[in-house]
């Protein structure tokens, strides 16, 4: 499988001296769902922006598809990594739909037929149904996320990033949004979500990176990791709900990395059928 990005030794020094990140080693494979977590100020943020050349190493490498980052500008890096913003009004600030969504085409030289082409191709992938002309400040917060995501994927980045992306958010849109993110990974795109909401997690990653005062805490499995109490405390984390309930059931044989709603329910409708087929 193709590496997307991968860093070798990473640490960052902020400008007032704090230290953000320290040897950090990853490697994210092309087509992976990877949640990456840790309480405030574990250094999350941090680490993603150096995929895309926001910040840049104060130590150490990243590659992006085998390629040395520090050898291209971030211009170059933001086509093939995408970054959503955790609020999407740091992000918009045109007036129109279509002028925000095509704004970064426009900066690359597109025609105006390609623009308005590709703009409704993104906007269709997102599922926003809205006019060009229409003012994107004036949209709901769920809207607003998803104009900035296609002003993201109307770029054809081959990685996306999303930066607590459910944050103002009622449930109902939160769900919407992230059905939204899974589609875009199925479709083949790598997906680095970051995030402190381990249901979040637990119901979209196939793997999680937990990290704590800059330091990789632990990297693996998401089911495993978010079903690991001690470790998870360490970072102020609690697992899904779900798992302290098969951690209650462990004597009716239940597993105890069951970290979403519908592993349970199917374990249980399996052990009610055996348990009426034994009688």
């Amino acid at each position: 499988m193709t590496e997307a990005i991968r860093t070798e030794g990473v640490e960052y020094v902020y400008p007032t001296g704090f230290q953000a990140l320290t040897g950090i080693d990853i490697s994210i494979k092309e087509g992976e769902f990877l949640a990456i977590m840790g309480q405030n100020g574990s250094g999350k943020t941090t680490l993603v922006k150096h995929f895309n050349g926001l910040l840049r190493p104060t130590k150490g490498k990243v590659y992006v598809f085998g390629e040395d980052s520090a050898k291209h500008t971030t211009a170059e890096l933001c086509r093939i990594v995408g970054y959503v913003f955790q609020n999407p009004d740091h992000q918009i600030f045109n007036s129109t739909l279509l002028d925000e969504v095509g704004f970064g085409l426009r900066n690359l030289g597109f025609s105006e037929s390609e623009v308005l082409e590709r703009v409704k191709v993104a906007l269709a992938k997102v599922d926003l149904k809205k006019n060009l002309t229409d003012n994107p400040h004036f949209m709901s917060m769920g809207e607003r996320h998803r104009v900035a995501i296609a002003s993201i994927l109307v770029l054809e980045p081959k990685v996306l990033i999303l930066d607590e992306p459910t944050t103002g958010l009622d449930y109902k849109r939160s769900l919407e949004l992230m059905e939204l993110v899974k589609r875009i990974n199925e479709e083949g795109k790598t997906v680095v979500l970051v995030t402190h909401d381990v249901n979040l997690a637990a119901q979209y990653a196939q793997r999680v990176v937990v990290l704590k005062d800059g330091q990789i805490l632990a990297d693996g499995e998401a089911k495993n990791i978010l079903s690991n109490t001690e470790l998870l405390a360490k970072s102020n984390l609690l697992p899904p709900q779900i798992n302290f309930l098969a951690k209650r059931l462990r004597d009716l044989n239940v597993p105890e990395n069951i970290i979403k709603v519908d592993e349970m329910v199917e374990f249980l409708q399996k052990h009610v059928k055996l348990t009426k087929a034994s009688k």
